[in-house]
């Protein structure tokens, strides 16, 4: 099992610049028809995780900073998917890295309910691997019906089908355990950069009404959130057309933004 962060930087240097930061499958796959949608407009970077159970967060920021380091980026803003928004806090809190700011995309702070992240961390740990497997290629199925129309998608899709096996397993029961284990809200009281909230209407995942109020309320960061409604959990797939827009105008406001709820599309 390697612990090597992976990279790919799409675009050129002057461009505005993006990071996403994968959510709890660990992965660029179900980020594809996201990617082909902001081409030509952003340096957008993108990351797949190792299968390691043994990083902290900060294992998981630091390494991140590392890679970035390493393609010579030194700034922009980060797209952090679920998972990746765990990711997002302590990357903030070292510094060594500049965020012009945050999208949480299907994201949180504290999960607002840790009986449902325990619950599925008891489910991936021990379910069989089969009926694991099962879910995904179900969701694949549902996906290529959705996506029939691009071949980059399909691809992806087939990729991220033949990628899950016995230690990507263990590494979501790691990611599991690490989000329940964490509380980032005295990083995101202290977060003062332009902070926004991107979610699909059909998240089971991340109930998004408890976490909207808590940025509001409690973020001094905070500036919009924003609800996709065609999209779900992954609300940068399933919602492309919607995500990127907001995300562009999101981007061309940048710090001048005002706080407010934003719209509903």
């Amino acid at each position: 099992m390697s612990d090597v962060l992976k990279i790919r930087v799409h675009g050129e240097a002057g461009w505005p610049t993006l990071i996403y930061l994968p959510g709890l499958h660990g992965d660029w796959l179900l980020v594809t028809r996201f990617r082909l949608a902001v081409a030509g407009r952003v340096r957008f970077v993108e990351f797949t995780y190792p299968d390691t159970t043994t990083w902290s967060l900060d294992d998981f920021a630091k390494a991140v900073e590392d890679k970035l380091k390493e393609q010579g980026i030194g700034h922009g803003w980060v797209l952090a998917e679920s998972f990746g928004s765990q990711v997002v806090w302590p990357l903030l809190a070292s510094g060594s890295f500049r965020t012009e700011g945050v999208i949480l995309a299907g994201g949180f702070v504290h999960h607002p309910w840790l009986g449902g992240v325990r619950l599925a961390e008891w489910l991936c740990r021990n379910a069989p691997l089969a009926w694991l497997t099962a879910i995904v290629s179900g969701y694949a199925v549902v996906a290529r019906f959705r996506f029939k129309q691009d071949p980059e998608v399909m691809a992806a899709l087939r990729a991220f089908k033949a990628r899950w096996s016995e230690s990507l397993r263990q590494a979501a029961v790691h990611r599991l355990h690490l989000i329940a284990a964490n509380d980032p809200r005295p990083l995101a009281r202290a977060a003062k950069l332009p902070v926004f909230h991107l979610t699909g209407v059909l998240d089971p995942v991340v109930p998004w009404w408890p976490v909207q109020r808590w940025l509001r309320r409690e973020c001094p960061g905070w500036r919009a959130n924003h609800i996709v409604w065609s999209a779900d959990h992954n609300v940068l797939g399933t919602g492309t057309t919607g995500a990127v827009e907001i995300i562009f105008q999101w981007l061309g406001k940048g710090i001048s933004t005002s706080p407010s709820q934003g719209s509903k599309l």
